[in-house]
């Protein structure tokens, strides 16, 4: 399997205790429908198999899992920071209803004052906001996607409609 074939769920933060268990924190937001009986770490650029044994899953997007033929610490140390990705075929299957902020990329913004100000090359989950990365004048701006600034949504133009706080722009700029 290659990358391309397969979808990022998270990474490897630690092992626990000494029979091989390791803790994956997951960065996929609907980890618990993930049917996950074999994950694929990103060896040095191989994508190789693990299957897994057992696991529990817990509300903090992290889970504890045994995988087969890992059953000592030194063999789980190996795994500590590695991404972890599933194949295609087993991305659980969305509404067209659920959208969210992680769609928003690739969606052109507009500002009311500023206009067009780019693409969203990215955006970043943080503990109390959603944050979108875009390239303005040749400069990365950030700025939270919150209701207090979306002004607008059009999912067919592909286009996100803000209006950012007088001064953001100007922060990113002044440099």
């Amino acid at each position: 399997m290659t990358k391309e074939e397969s979808f990022y769920i998270g990474y490897i933060t630690k092992t626990k205790g000494l029979k091989g268990e390791v803790q994956l924190y997951f960065e996929f937001d609907a980890y618990e429908d993930l049917d996950l009986d074999v994950l694929f770490a990103d060896m040095n650029g191989k994508m190789v198999p693990f299957f897994v044994a057992s696991h529990k899953l817990y509300p903090n997007q992290t889970g504890l899992f045994y995988f087969d033929d890992i059953d000592h610490i030194d063999k789980a140390q190996a795994l500590v920071k590695k991404k972890i990705y599933m194949p295609l075929n087993k991305m659980p299957e969305r509404d067209e209803d659920d959208f969210t902020y992680n769609d928003l990329k690739g969606f052109m913004v507009s500002d009311e004052t500023h206009g067009e100000l780019g693409e969203i090359i990215d955006v970043n989950e943080y503990p109390q906001q959603f944050v979108a990365t875009l390239l303005y004048k040749e400069k990365e701006i950030l700025f939270p996607l919150n209701e207090d600034m979306i002004v607008e949504i059009d999912e067919e133009e592909k286009t996100l409609y803000v209006d950012l706080p007088e001064g953001l722009l100007d922060i990113y700029l002044s440099n």
